[in-house]
């Protein structure tokens, strides 16, 4: 089944950021794939394993063997135009993502900023509704915990 719009991939290998995140992305009426790992994720992009078409990437910086540069690069090698959020608690990790056309946000960030940066980032396709929310687990897949409440902050730690 495809939706309209296409789906959001969210790595972090931080289980309840990717869990917050998913949660807030699924209430506002998003289709998510959440992953933990970007080598995996690479490799599910090679092998076209996603499914649903992939309309915009949103990664962790740090993350273990690999981090979201190195992740970032490799993608654009497969996908050099498919839009990517760069979410990080280093501002200076912002000059690894020169020339790689990322969109880069500081950690702590809000769900009304998470939001409105995705927003102006997704592929619109087809009308103006939303699809209905709901998440596809992949391998690596976590999923979101409903003691997590919006008004909570994201990323309160610096990876």
């Amino acid at each position: 089944m495809t939706t309209q719009t296409p789906a959001i991939l969210l790595i972090d290998d931080n289980a309840i950021q990717a869990a917050t995140r998913q949660t807030i992305l699924k209430r506002a009426g998003y289709f998510v794939i959440a992953a933990l790992s970007p080598q995996r994720t690479l490799e599910q992009f090679r092998n076209a394993e996603f499914p649903e078409d992939i309309g915009l990437v949103i990664t962790d910086h740090i993350m273990p063997g690999m981090n979201g540069s190195v992740f970032v690069k490799e993608l654009r090698e497969l996908h050099p135009q498919m839009p990517v959020l760069v979410i990080s608690g280093l501002e200076e990790a912002e000059a690894e993502y020169d020339g790689l056309n990322v969109t880069f946000r500081l950690k702590p960030l809000l769900p009304d900023s998470l939001l409105a940066t995705v927003h102006t980032l997704m592929p619109q396709k087809g009308t103006e509704s939303s699809p209905e929310p709901h998440s596809t687990p992949s391998p690596e897949t976590t999923e979101p915990s409903p003691e997590i409440g919006p008004a909570d902050q994201l990323g309160a730690s610096p990876a």
